[in-house]
């Protein structure tokens, strides 16, 4: 009896140091998902593979976690496995315009492509009469593109 509580316990002592060590390799991603305010998150360790879960507010928020993973444990890691929702999936983020932006820059941001600021123009059309003039504190739908 002595025997198996020894092994249960060097046992639950090896895998809490398994737990430690991959949580801490990916602690960026856990703070980020913190950051976001990623809803409904759970992080566990099942054989030695950390599992986290949540549901993000949007498309850009989940695709900054993915990023952040693969930033940590390659292209293609085989040490985490990540399942993230989606809150809303009627757009691909939310921007609230901040002094000096334009819908270039803002287009920049969030798709990599500064020339697909029409796209975010004619997704806000009922709040901008023009692509040139936006303001601070606008509040823009960044739309899903294909």
């Amino acid at each position: 009896m002595v025997n198996l509580y020894c092994e249960i316990l060097l046992s639950l002592k090896t895998n809490l140091k398994k737990y430690k060590m991959i949580k801490s390799k990916y602690q960026s991603v856990l703070d980020l998902g913190e950051k976001l305010n990623i809803k409904n998150g759970d992080v566990k360790e099942e054989n030695g593979q950390l599992k986290i879960h949540g549901t993000a507010k949007n498309q850009y928020d989940k695709n900054l976690i993915w990023d952040e993973i693969k930033k940590v444990g390659g292209e293609n890691p085989t040490d985490i496995m990540a399942d993230i929702k989606v809150e809303d999936t009627s757009a691909y983020a939310h921007h609230t315009v901040k002094s000096g932006e334009s819908l270039s820059k803002i287009a920049k941001h969030y798709y990599g492509d500064a020339n697909k600021y029409n796209t975010i123009f004619e997704a806000n059309k009922g709040k901008l009469k023009s692509a040139d003039v936006i303001h601070p504190g606008d509040e823009l739908v960044i739309p899903n593109i294909s």
